[in-house]
């Protein structure tokens, strides 16, 4: 069996089709949603999802999160000790989601349709299929998130030719995507993005309105665990927009209670800015794919930041329509990608459809232009695939020699939209050999090649001589080979995770203990009580009395109320 994964920055799911439908898996503790954040203690136990998240709470030194704002970069997060990279962690990830659904479906999972956002470049799209490697999964594909939401809406099986705009909002990445079924192609046809916004920048504007509200307050002066509580109240402040006009964050530094109460027209007047950037890929992927707001019959809204009311009234007032939000914001790429999965498995159940991707930047090359004078200047780009080329795509440049005398020509491979090469991003370089002659004389054919898997074949050939040089494109950043993948699963391997069967318990723990930091006075007895009567249990190791307890403390939990 096939899954379908949506490897988010703040959420992940996994979903699977059974019958005549696509189903969201739920993880080990009955929930559809795992949070992306990956926790290690000294120990080298890993923990991942829910039970990271209360861990960051408590020891932020110890976990990690939003990392795939990084997929495809060197940086490393260091947890407990030990320097691990983006893909590492999201191998972490996907691994638990994979051991969820094998557990849940009962069969071994070994294949996966993993989405990534439509603007991700060819490193994070490498990356993300490094991560699923390191997990054990064959990925078989890498689905754009706006098309896995597509065909989670079932705007395939329209019987009409349609346009539709997806508005994919996550965590921290933002997509817009244009896409037109005619017959059974689904067709993209323009994409744009921003890799770094999403809904922790509107967080982090609750945040700052806090601080600024409580100018006393010296921000870099306090210590991790303070500001990791600081943003959980105000991501919670945030949630509480979606059904109500005023919300409250209530932090606790310093045993002083801080209450910052806002109305939604002052957070929405903040957020003015981040709603600007949402607007400009918009307005970009429109005039890419020539039309006009009109000649869009539908805008589908993706991703858990599209809950947002100020969000979801930003895109109504934008397109003068109400969006579409029939299917699960928080869902939809997972359910997308499991459908996919199932076309890919030739499942009768789901009808047969096309699908096309675009070039998410433009790739070119390097070239010298001849200005007044017979000067020369250097450092200029010339597209060869422009942005927003359905593919696969082969495209064919003609090259001239600029010197007299000239016996090398060398193309630096490059990817990005701005005019001058050395504000793009370089990919790699060719250098051929040609006959010495006069300027112009020589000329080489420049051939990029780029396909539905995010690989470049860039060829050139020598028109006088006839040689080709031939070269597949990496990643400026390495990519592990499949020696140092099996060497790093088989290390991976050896970490001790926390037993299934303790996770939940754990969770408990860790939120009685998060409960008991943020609480003063004679709560804090109680709170200390109740933890302490679940351990006894625990240390009894009779199953019965664990679950009897659990039932008790998790119901305590649910039903205290902070004293402030």
């Amino acid at each position: 069996m096939i899954v379908g994964i949506d490897l988010g920055t703040t959420n992940s799911l996994i979903a699977y089709f059974e019958g005549d439908k696509a189903k969201i898996i739920p993880n080990r503790l009955g929930k559809n949603l795992t949070p992306s954040v990956v926790s290690i203690d000294e120990d080298n136990n890993i923990y991942v999802g829910e039970t990271a998240k209360e861990r960051m709470l408590l020891y932020p030194d110890t976990a990690a999160s939003v990392f795939k704002r990084d997929m495809g970069s060197n940086k490393k997060y260091e947890l407990s000790g030990k320097q691990y990279s983006p893909q590492e962690l999201s191998s972490f990830i996907l691994r638990a989601l994979k051991e969820d659904a094998e557990e849940f479906i009962g069969e071994k999972i070994t294949e996966a349709v993993i989405s990534v956002p439509a603007y991700f470049n060819d490193a994070r799209r490498k990356a993300t299929k490094e991560a699923g490697e390191l997990a054990g999964l064959k990925v078989e594909r890498i689905i754009s998130e706006p098309t896995a939401a597509a065909i989670a809406y079932g705007l395939y099986e329209t019987n009409k030719d349609s346009k539709f705009l997806v508005f994919d909002l996550g965590g921290g990445t933002f997509d817009v995507s244009i896409l037109e079924l005619f017959g059974n192609i689904l067709e993209v046809r323009a994409v744009a993005g921003d890799n770094f916004l999403g809904g922790e920048d509107f967080t982090k504007v609750l945040e700052d309105m806090f601080f600024e509200h409580f100018f006393d307050l010296d921000r870099e002066a306090l210590d991790e665990k303070t500001l990791s509580h600081i943003h959980k109240q105000a991501d919670e402040c945030k949630i509480n927009f979606e059904n109500n006009r005023t919300s409250v964050m209530k932090c606790n530094i310093d045993g002083k209670v801080h209450e910052f109460k806002v109305d939604i027209d002052k957070y929405e007047e903040a957020c003015e800015e981040l709603l600007e950037k949402i607007r400009q890929p918009i307005k970009k992927s429109i005039t890419d794919a020539h039309i006009k707001v009109s000649d869009i019959d539908k805008v589908v809204l993706v991703g858990g930041s599209t809950k947002l009311s100020i969000v979801r009234k930003f895109v109504g007032k934008l397109f003068r329509s109400i969006p579409d939000v029939q299917v699960d914001p928080d869902q939809a790429i997972a359910l997308g990608a499991a459908i996919q999965a199932a076309m890919k498995e030739r499942c009768e159940a789901v009808k047969e459809v096309i699908l096309t991707d675009v070039c998410p930047f433009t790739l070119g090359t390097e070239v010298v232009v001849e200005r007044e004078n017979n000067r020369f200047e250097n450092g200029h780009f010339c597209p060869i695939i422009e942005r927003n080329t359905v593919i696969p795509a082969s495209r064919t440049e003609r090259m001239y020699t600029v010197h007299d005398n000239q016996t090398k020509i060398r193309i630096n491979v490059l990817q990005g939209e701005s005019r001058f090469a050395e504000n793009n991003l370089s990919l790699g370089e060719i250098c051929v050999d040609v006959p010495s002659g006069p300027a112009g004389k020589e000329a080489i054919d420049v051939t990029y090649t780029y396909d539905i898997n995010s690989i470049l074949e860039v060829q050139v050939i020598v028109l006088s001589t006839g040689k080709v040089v031939k070269e597949i494109i990496k990643s400026q950043y390495t990519k592990l080979t499949d020696e140092e993948i099996k060497a790093r699963m088989e290390e991976i391997a050896y970490l001790k995770i926390h037993p299934r069967d303790q996770e939940a318990n754990k969770l408990l723990l860790l939120r009685g203990e998060r409960l008991y930091e943020e609480s003063l006075g004679n709560i804090r007895f109680k709170i200390n009580y109740e933890i302490e009567e679940f351990e006894k249990a625990l240390y009894t190791r009779d199953n019965a009395k664990i679950e009897e307890a659990r039932k008790k403390f998790e119901e305590f939990l649910d039903d205290f109320n902070t004293p402030f």
